[in-house]
């Protein structure tokens, strides 16, 4: 497989998870299409590192990997927190819950 097949796949990846981010409501399907973007970059990093032959881009995909993680935690940990509030996670009715 050549360099192109990777990006257009990541592209491919990133298009879908930027849609999902503007279109819906829902906080953990946002939280899944931030993630899908992430993954999309990670595929970009893989393939530019394997491509020049390099073990940088492998490396600080690890490191991302590690962020989205973390990223991901936090996050439905305020889903939560929102969910206790206002038995919703639709992220409209978040707004309310600045005082």
């Amino acid at each position: 497989m050549t360099l192109n097949n990777f990006l257009i796949l990541s592209a491919f990846l990133f298009c879908t998870g930027l849609y999902g981010v503007l279109a819906r409501k829902n906080a953990v399907l946002v939280l899944m299409s931030v993630e899908l973007m992430l993954n999309a970059v990670n595929l970009n990093l893989v393939a530019f590192s394997a491509f020049r032959a390099n073990v940088t881009g492998q490396i600080f995909s690890l490191f991302v990997i590690t962020v989205a993680a973390a990223e991901v935690g936090v996050g439905l940990a305020i889903v939560l927190l929102i969910y206790r509030n206002s038995r919703s996670v639709d992220l409209e009715q978040a707004d309310q819950l600045k005082g």
